[in-house]
């Protein structure tokens, strides 16, 4: 049994996959409540699937790129019951989920075509990397502003939604879900890597700096 948890977005994906399939695949109400909703979510989905936290054989949790906070809160919970319960933690850079999602359900028309991924980055800025028709990742993820990354190419992610004046051509999944992170995982159609957030740029929170001395 695989629990998948995803943060990178504004809302909270929590899934369950077993056998092959996806078993339940819950998202947040509230968006920006991650540490408030996380451990609830992850309760209902195992409380509708009747599986104990026991019976859990491995976790895969989206990286990012994303939020400092909202990151850290998945992260830090992946960690924690994997840690707990001796499973296997597994990472996947949430702009890779999309991407699968987005190629499973369309396809691009042509071969040697390519799919981009562009995510909400706030400050006006989006995240985003560029894809294969197979999924294989060929540039990114950046952050940068839509308008620098412009392009007439499909665009899948809620960057789309958000500028489409710098991306006309958008297609859904608008965030990552956590179904679609567990197929990840389970059918090995994205890179694995360690449970480690993937941050772009530098946290909003900074340390205080050093006090001026009083003359």
């Amino acid at each position: 049994m695989l629990l998948a948890l995803d943060t990178s977005s504004p809302t909270v994906a929590v899934a369950l996959h077993d056998d092959g399939a996806v078993l339940v695949d819950l998202v947040s109400e509230r968006p920006m409540k991650h540490a408030e909703q996380l451990a609830p979510l992850i309760e209902q989905a195992l409380a509708r699937t009747g599986t104990d936290r026991h019976d859990l054989t491995a976790i895969a949790v989206g990286v990012g790129p994303g939020p400092f906070t909202g990151l850290r809160v998945g992260l830090v919970t992946a960690r924690t019951l994997a840690f707990v319960l001796q499973v296997p933690v597994y990472g996947v850079c949430s702009l890779d989920v999309v991407a699968a999602q987005a190629l499973a359900e369309q396809p691009l028309e042509d071969a040697g075509g390519s799919l981009v991924v562009a995510t909400d980055a706030r400050r006006k800025e989006v995240y985003l990397a560029r894809y294969d028709a197979g999924g294989a990742r060929l540039e990114g993820p950046l952050v940068e502003k839509p308008a620098v990354l412009a392009t007439d190419l499909p665009v899948a992610g809620e960057g789309a939604v958000l500028y489409p004046d710098s991306f006309p051509h958008g297609r859904g999944p608008a965030r990552p879900s956590a179904g679609w992170l567990a197929r990840c995982v389970a059918e090995e159609l994205a890179e694995l890597h360690d449970p480690d957030p993937l941050y772009l740029r530098r946290p909003d929170a900074a340390s205080p700096a050093t006090p001026k001395r009083v003359s």
